[in-house]
């Protein structure tokens, strides 16, 4: 009897960086629920603060599986040690720009962003690459930013 071929899971990395603005782990835990549920294994990589604030949010790790520093994440994809088949990049500044331009020039990843925060529409003026864009004013109320995200549906095939 011939086994049948087992295909991996899609993965989705998350990129965060500072959590400077409150949206951001909401949001954050709410995609990876909903990456979850469509079957994708989500990795988050963010740095120290950003991680434990995800941590200490979901301490049982019912939404949360792997964690790992952001320096760590680019350093294994810029490697060719690993990959991912989505990568979301939370953009609320300068860094988060650049992250994402490092993301599109290292990874195969199809690209997402997402922008919030006071000043979003800047932010998104200075997307020069390819790249799925959502955007909203968002700072405290994420409902904004997850109406966006909900319009995309970036956890569908």
């Amino acid at each position: 009897m011939a086994e049948e071929p087992t295909t991996k899971p899609e993965t989705a990395l998350l990129v965060l960086g500072c959590p400077q603005v409150p949206v951001q782990t909401s949001i954050a835990l709410y995609l990876i629920n909903r990456l979850s549920q469509a079957g994708l294994v989500p990795v988050v990589a963010g740095n120290k603060a950003a991680n434990t604030l995800l941590v200490v949010a979901d301490p049982d790790r019912h939404y949360l599986k792997e964690v790992m520093d952001l320096d760590r994440a680019v350093a294994q994809i810029s490697d060719k040690k690993r990959d991912f088949d989505r990568c979301f990049v939370f953009i609320h500044n300068d860094a988060g720009v650049s992250y994402a331009a490092t993301m599109s020039a290292i990874s195969k990843a199809r690209l997402y962003v997402i922008i919030y925060g006071e000043h979003y529409e800047e932010q998104v003026k200075k997307i020069e690459f390819p790249c799925t864009t959502i955007a909203a004013k968002a700072v405290h109320n994420p409902l904004p930013l997850k109406k966006a995200i909900d319009e995309v549906k970036p956890w569908a095939v």
